[in-house]
């Protein structure tokens, strides 16, 4: 990780500033920018459009952070978009201020985008105003929500992190803003009122309301002003993601008056049908095994508020690991309560917490250990048919899960 925009806006300069020939949507926040960008995807893809999503951390490698519609570029295009920016590259090595990877991925997708989508959305890498993807003019932002997390890079208090945030806050560019309390928008609101940026904060411009919800979807009802209130039934569980999916039809409205025009059956049947790998995911059944990135301790708490409606009359049991560099006592104490075992474990990464860090943290009465991972999941498919297992704590760690999962486990069961 190198500070400043410097490299990435020279870089993009040598390849002809491809961010200006994009139209593109810039989505920050502590949690939900993932979910809230999957859902504007299928909202557009249902209305005919091509839609680019550049997104991290990946699931896939590096063609996972780039995507058109539903499918992930291929490797011969990612090499064929390397070998056109590698002379920059080696231009900017020569000056001694070599481009991080990261910053060459979004090289890479702006010049992919701007010849290939209708759209792109772009996910904020840290923070906003000093990440790396803050370099091109988007025709719309959106702060999902600001809570404690990375606070060694972006400061220790929530009107730092908003102040981050709102970074990506552009001249007379319409800004969404998700739930935050009061000194966190004044941050938002102090950067958006000099930029003549009009801001369309939730449960004041747009509001939704839970209707009713079962184990396999739930039902909102979403409104605003200016449209007639809309019922949106989807498969993505949990209340924060209704949160999310707020977000996005209001994104979905502010396009439809921006010249996306939109069939909103459509748009409703898309977002609806939107299913979020490692979020709240539900693997199988006898046992439930649900996998969710809950990677710091709002995230956790979205968890288990979710929780209840997915493990009835179950026992539950969570299997956790996480990087050191995380909030592991807040997400522990969150977490903890609300499972009858605990296991800590750990994975292949320098960033990842080894179970003598992870149990200086845990105050469980029935907590357990596994150094191999794989001996953890394992362990889920040997034990009574009628538990619930989460699986969480790291992005990095539920995408190994979910491959193991998918490849073996589930392949034989």
């Amino acid at each position: 990780m190198k500070p400043g925009l410097d490299r990435i806006q020279k870089l993009l300069h040598f390849l002809g500033d491809p961010q200006e020939k994009v139209a593109a949507i810039h989505v920050a926040g502590t949690n939900g920018k993932g979910s809230t960008i999957q859902f504007i995807k299928n909202g557009l893809i249902a209305n005919g459009f091509r839609v680019g999503v550049f997104e991290s951390p990946s699931m896939n490698g590096i063609t996972g952070h780039m995507s058109v519609n539903q499918h992930r570029i291929s490797e011969n295009t990612i090499l064929t978009l390397m070998n056109q920016v590698y002379p920059y590259i080696q231009q900017l090595d020569k000056e001694e201020n070599a481009p991080t990877v990261f910053e060459i991925m979004t090289a890479i997708a702006f010049v992919y985008f701007a010849e290939n989508v209708d759209l792109a959305l772009v996910e904020a890498g840290m923070g906003g105003r000093y990440d790396t993807t803050n370099c091109f003019d988007p025709i719309l932002s959106i702060i999902t929500n600001v809570e404690k997390d990375h606070t060694a890079f972006l400061g220790d208090t929530l009107e730092d992190i908003a102040w981050q945030k709102a970074g990506i806050i552009k001249e007379n560019r319409p800004v969404i803003a998700g739930e935050m309390n009061e000194k966190v928008y004044g941050k938002v609101i102090a950067e958006a009122i000099p930029k003549n940026a009009p801001v369309f904060p939730a449960g004041q411009a747009f509001q939704s309301e839970l209707l009713y919800v079962t184990r396999e979807s739930q039902t909102f009802q979403w409104q605003t002003e200016s449209f007639q209130p809309m019922n949106i039934s989807m498969k993505a569980l949990g209340s924060h993601q209704i949160k999310n999916a707020s977000l996005a039809v209001m994104a979905l409205a502010i396009l439809d008056r921006s010249g996306f025009s939109l069939d909103w059956d459509k748009a409703i049947d898309g977002l609806g049908d939107t299913m979020i790998p490692g979020r709240l995911e539900y693997i199988c059944d006898n046992p439930t095994v649900i996998l969710d990135s809950a990677h710091n301790p709002a995230g956790a708490e979205a968890l288990t508020k979710a929780l209840p409606a997915q493990c009835t009359d179950a026992d539950t049991h969570l299997v956790f690991a996480a990087f050191r560099d995380k909030d592991m006592e807040g997400m522990l104490r969150r977490l903890e309560k609300h499972f009858s075992t605990i296991t800590l474990t750990t994975f292949e990464h320098p960033r990842a917490a080894s179970i003598t860090e992870l149990q200086r943290y845990s105050r469980h009465s029935a907590v357990r250990f596994a150094e191999d991972w794989h001996q953890a999941v394992n362990r889920i498919f040997t034990q009574q048919k009628n538990g619930c297992y989460v699986v969480t704590g790291s992005l990095h760690f539920i995408t190994n899960v979910r491959q193991f999962l998918k490849e073996t486990m589930l392949a034989e069961w």
